[in-house]
Formats: structure tokens, C-alpha cells, sequence
């Protein structure tokens, strides 16, 4: 399914290169994550929480307007093509502890550092207002090809992101520095991505 947003560029799902549905259903599986997406994982996760009444946090529903469809046979449908009905935000928000949650989630191949390219400015101008009014705002990045995840808050993305308009254009930012100024999130059974455990070491830092 194609979807576009309102200024008519295709809308890719959050990693670093395009990937056809034949890609998707081949893709190799994860021991580790039994091949789940990021997504997935935090959907789990949130499912998890939300039962044991640890926190009310909710994927966002994408708003889009349907253009297309085809109908293989009367009893079925598929959408061809779709756009946002307006920019979208971010991918997840809530509540826990009594604080506005609102977060990100992204996946990159590349193993040594995280592409700016894969956040819109739209994103970042939300984030803005959501800590501006003292919400947590963060983003979690998942390295596929290594299988690392991270927290990170943030102050520390918008100033990667400020600074790629600077002399230096820096375009990405270094697994190094992710590592330093985020917080590493490691896989367990239940939940499957723990990440309210690390969002406590940050809250705990303010």
C-alpha cells in the first residue's frame, strides 16, 4: 500500500531504506526477538503494562485519507494508495507516574550510527512543545543489524538535529554517542521491551 503525506512524498515505514513486501516476508528472524519489529515489540510491551496497571501508553492511529483500493474479489479489499490527512506527530504517547509521555520509535541497518534523515521536522517541532509544557519526550532507536535498542531523551536528538545545519552538517548521529547519551534497553520475556525501567533512570536525572 502506498501512503503519501499531505505534500505528496511517499511515507516509508521508520528505518533507513525502503523495503518492498517481499523483503518484509523474507526477512530472516531474530532468536533474540523472534523477528519482530520495534513496533511489535512495543505494542507487546504496552499491552503488558496497561494489565498490570503500570501505565496507559497507546500507539497513535495514523490519519489518513484512502484514494485507491482494489478489489480482487467481491469479498475482499485492498487499499493501493493513501495519504496523511495531515502530518503526522509521533508514534506513541500516554501516561505514567502522573506524566505526559510522547515518544518515537525508529529502526536503522546501519550499525554505526543513527541517520537524521529518518525523523521529519514536523516530529522534532512536536516534541518541542510537548517538553516545553513538561511532558517526558523521547525516542527509541533499535539498531536491527545488531539488535540493540536505546532510550534517549530528547534534548540530546534535538540537538543532533540543530547541529546538522551547522558548519559541520553532521548527518547522522554516532552509535558511540548514542551509547553515551542514551540509555540501553536489553530484551527480557515479560515485558518484552522493558523501557519504563530506563525511563525511570531518566526521570531520575532531571
Amino acid at each position: 500500500m502506498s501512503i503519501r503525506y499531505p505534500n505528496g512524498k511517499p511515507y516509508h515505514i521508520n528505518n533507513d531504506k525502503k523495503t518492498s513486501g517481499n523483503q518484509l516476508k523474507k526477512k530472516k528472524p531474530s532468536y533474540s526477538n523472534r523477528g519482530m519489529t520495534l513496533e511489535e515489540d512495543l505494542n507487546a510491551t504496552n499491552a503488558y503494562y496497561l494489565e498490570k496497571n503500570q501505565a496507559v501508553i497507546h500507539k497513535k492511529p495514523i490519519p489518513i485519507q484512502v484514494v485507491n483500493v482494489n478489489y480482487p474479489r467481491r469479498s475482499a479489499a485492498k487499499i493501493t494508495e493513501a495519504y496523511f490527512r495531515k502530518a503526522s506527530t509521533t508514534d506513541y504517547n500516554g501516561i505514567y507516574k502522573g506524566r505526559y509521555i510522547d515518544f518515537e520509535a525508529k529502526e536503522t541497518r546501519n550499525k554505526t550510527s543513527f541517520p537524521l534523515k529518518n525523523f521529519h521536522e514536523h516530529q522534532l517541532d512536536h516534541m518541542q512543545k510537548c517538553h516545553d509544557h513538561g511532558g517526558i519526550c523521547f525516542v527509541i532507536i533499535r539498531f536491527s543489524a545488531l539488535n540493540r535498542v536505546f532510550l534517549v531523551d530528547f534534548t540530546s536528538i534535538h540537538k543532533w538535529w540543530q547541529q546538522q545545519f551547522k558548519d559541520d552538517k553532521k548527518k547522522s548521529i554516532p552509535l558511540k554517542n548514542i551509547e553515551n547519551e542514551g540509555f540501553e534497553i536489553n530484551y527480557k520475556f515479560s515485558p518484552r521491551l522493558p523501557y519504563l525501567d530506563v525511563l525511570d533512570k531518566l526521570i531520575a536525572q532531571e
